[in-house]
């Protein structure tokens, strides 16, 4: 077993809301610089970037999970992470599928900017990426296992977009294995409100929109060894 330091939720400014010094070689330099050895990239309703922060983090010698975060018809914000980058893009490609486009307007919420290998700037998503998409709660474990990946619903801790004030409950039949909290002060009163968050493994994350925001290396996961792989099934258990 390998004892890796971690943050599982960043954004890189493809997220409408991710500064634009979140490149991905800069993500990735901070997360080195800051001592982690993983880290995942969950833009919103996108994995359009993660090609280029998996290189740079080869570079850097960190470990780069391909992501998303996925905002469902409900609002609800959930993690989907993967164990290639092949799984991660056909993911993206579903998820096109099922979004409903509108416009971005930069003025209001930035750009959304794409970036290849080279730290380059390669095109500008147009329709804004925060939207909910056709997508139900309900429906996310199936469809991303689909893509042999995990979900983990996002900073369930959270007043907006998470699944415990958007729906207001854990479902009954939930089948997902992590959560994340934002505030681990909050775990004990909710994980006390909502039993089927004890059967979880918790993690907590930065949601870093701006490169000082990612986190230093103080949270763990013990894992068989580096890859994606069982790093999520250490996540999933």
């Amino acid at each position: 077993m390998v004892n890796l330091s971690y943050d599982l939720h960043i954004h890189s400014c493809l997220s409408p809301c991710g500064d634009e010094d979140m490149t991905p070689a800069n993500i990735a330099g901070m997360a080195a610089v800051k001592g982690l050895d993983v880290i995942a990239i969950t833009d919103h309703n996108s994995c359009k970037n993660c090609k280029a922060v998996i290189e740079a983090g080869k570079a850097y010698g960190i470990i780069v999970i391909p992501g998303m975060e996925l905002c469902t018809i409900e609002e609800v914000h959930v993690l989907c992470l993967f164990p290639t980058l092949s799984n991660a893009l056909d993911f993206d490609a579903y998820v096109d599928s099922k979004s409903n486009y509108f416009p971005n307007d930069e003025a209001i919420f930035g750009r959304q900017i794409r970036y290849n290998e080279h730290d380059e700037i390669i095109g500008f998503e147009p329709n804004l990426l925060i939207n909910g998409v056709n997508i139900s709660f309900d429906q996310v474990w199936e469809v991303v296992r689909r893509f042999k990946g995990i979900m983990i619903p996002a900073h369930i801790d959270k007043n907006s977009n998470s699944l415990l004030s958007n729906l207001g409950f854990v479902p009954p039949d939930s089948k997902f294995r992590c959560v994340e909290f934002k505030d681990m002060t909050k775990l004990h009163s909710l994980t006390e409100k909502n039993p089927y968050l004890k059967e979880c493994t918790i993690i907590s994350n930065s949601d870093a929109h701006y490169l000082e925001h990612i986190n230093e290396p103080y949270l763990t996961i013990q894992a068989a060894s580096k890859t994606p792989d069982d790093i999520l099934q250490a996540l999933n258990r």
